[in-house]
């Protein structure tokens, strides 16, 4: 693509929006030294955000020809910070930091050109969500394609992965492909070069980050967010586990069985074998019940919820799973590619733990666990200790001992006082299910989907579970109602879009009292 002209006597302005560790500074660094090497004027700043996914950092850049500055006959003066309505070229090294950059005005259509990975990186906010919180991405190119002059929008992210690199290649490639700076793409290979780390593979996810831009249409494409029903797995397994995938291909419909392949997986995974064995007991119940009062007619329904929830209710985020994960060493493989670490080069990572009183004895025998968690000295304790939270490093001999000692109470976890919390709420959850299904299916079926409100630990779980078990008292009480099954829907539906109990339990009071 040809360069694009540029009125004479005003520089080039650049806005990049990166989060930490994408390497926008790099990004700026490199065009910066084209620039510079190119015979230009050219100057840097940059507004940190708050933290790494609270606000990203933006980087601004003013480039300026030499030509232009002799004219005038004086140094420039250039601006520290992008002005709305006033950037020539913005660079969103993820999608919804390019939706941010359209917030603040910095996009505009008589002028920029935007350019974004169509990458996520989740924010905490849509992490922490009750259910599911994650952003529509097809509202931020809606207004992407009516914001921008021009709109360049492709999986950047996934391109510097294949040549082994990171993002901030690729997003130079895509610069030069994308012909908004007046730079020839030698330039642009002459910077990696010079910057003399991860040459060859800088250039090959340069490379392609160029192709995609060239070739990029003039519009993206709506991203799909529909998600094909799998098929079930068929790969290699223990005969052990082999066996259980048999159980599921011989006794369930075959609308269940991804579902539940993947749930005596996450089984497996949690705990071990005769877990997951106990997940398919429970779900043959649940399928005979299914049978018996809905089945082929409704499409097995409450089967297909089931084989999702009850294995995220068995499998919960525990102290001992969360140290289990961190200790992974395909975690710390993920880290080190994030940062783009060499591999000479040494990587530390620091946790942040705020285990609360309930954590702490959750982890114990439960008849310990119990005494302690009733005990005021002991809780008066661990706030003391821990009520500010504590950092620790896991790739230092200590930390990751520690954490995987934790990870090692897996085997005694069955005998915790967590695990019995956990056990005794699945039961209740699962007997009242079978209590329903005979009075009302559909009842039956939104009350196994309010369990789609517990997730995560700590505070999360919390919130979470005290909505969940709100609800779980309604469904009690809807039950004979000709819409309970729809008034149960609207009440998770309002549970999940705010955070506070407040909107729920009036709308419940309202419906009980009509």
């Amino acid at each position: 693509m040809k360069p694009v002209p540029m009125q004479q006597g005003n520089p080039i302005k650049i806005a990049i929006l990166a989060m930490g560790g994408q390497g926008g500074g790099v990004l700026a660094d490199w065009i910066v030294d084209m620039a510079e090497h190119a015979g230009w004027w050219a100057q840097t700043t940059s507004v940190p955000g708050v933290a790494q996914r609270t606000g990203a950092t933006i980087y601004y850049l003013e480039l300026l020809p030499e030509s232009d500055v002799k004219r005038a006959g004086r140094q420039p003066a250039l601006a520290l910070m992008p002005t709305p309505g006033d950037v020539d070229l913005v660079v969103a090294a993820e999608l919804m930091e390019g939706g941010r950059a359209i917030q603040r005005g910095l996009v505009t259509p008589e002028r920029t050109v935007l350019l974004a990975s169509s990458h996520r990186s989740y924010a905490v906010s849509e992490k922490s969500a009750p259910g599911n919180g994650i952003a529509d991405p097809n509202k931020v190119l809606e207004a992407g394609r009516a914001a921008a002059r021009r709109f360049l929008c492709f999986d950047l992210q996934a391109l510097a992965d294949r040549a082994g690199s990171v993002i901030s290649a690729s997003l130079f490639g895509a610069v030069a492909g994308s012909g908004a700076l007046p730079f020839a793409r030698e330039d642009y290979e002459a910077t990696v070069r010079r910057a003399g780390l991860g040459v060859d593979a800088s250039l090959r996810a340069f490379a392609l980050g160029f192709e995609a831009a060239d070739q990029a249409p003039g519009q993206p494409a709506p991203i799909d967010l529909e998600r094909p029903v799998p098929a079930l797995p068929d790969v290699a397994a223990s005969p052990r586990t082999q066996a259980l995938l048999d159980t599921i291909k011989r006794d369930f419909p075959a609308c269940a069985q991804p579902m539940l392949a993947a749930g005596v997986r996450r089984q497996i995974e949690f705990q071990d074998l005769a877990y997951a064995a106990d997940y398919l007991r429970h779900m043959k119940a649940v399928r005979d019940l299914d049978a018996a009062h809905g089945g082929e007619a409704r499409q097995w329904a409450l089967t297909c919820a089931a084989a999702r929830y009850v294995a995220t209710a068995m499998a919960y985020d525990d102290v001992i799973r969360v140290a289990d994960l961190k200790t992974r060493g395909t975690r710390f493989d993920r880290v080190r590619q994030e940062v783009g670490a060499r591999p000479d080069q040494l990587v530390y990572t620091t946790e942040f733990m705020h285990p609360r009183l309930e954590e702490i004895c959750g982890t114990l025998p439960a008849g310990l666990g119990r005494w302690l968690e009733s005990s005021k000295a002991f809780g008066g304790f661990v706030a003391r200790r821990l009520g500010r939270g504590r950092r620790m490093q896991s790739g230092t001999l200590g930390g990751f001992l520690m954490l995987y000692a934790l990870a090692g109470m897996r085997r005694f976890r069955r005998g915790t006082l967590r695990h019995q919390t956990e056990a005794a709420g699945l039961r209740q959850w699962l007997d009242l299910i079978a209590k329903l299904a005979p009075r009302d299916y559909a009842l039956a079926v939104e009350t196994v989907n309010c369990r789609r409100l517990v997730k995560g630990y700590s505070d999360t779980h919390v919130r979470g579970g005290g909505k969940y078990r709100q609800l779980i008292a309604a469904a009690e009480r809807l039950v004979g109602q000709p819409d309970a099954a729809a008034t149960l829907r609207a009440l998770r539906d309002t549970a999940l879009a705010d955070e506070k109990c407040g909107p729920m339990e009036r709308q419940l009071a309202e419906k009980l009292a009509a």
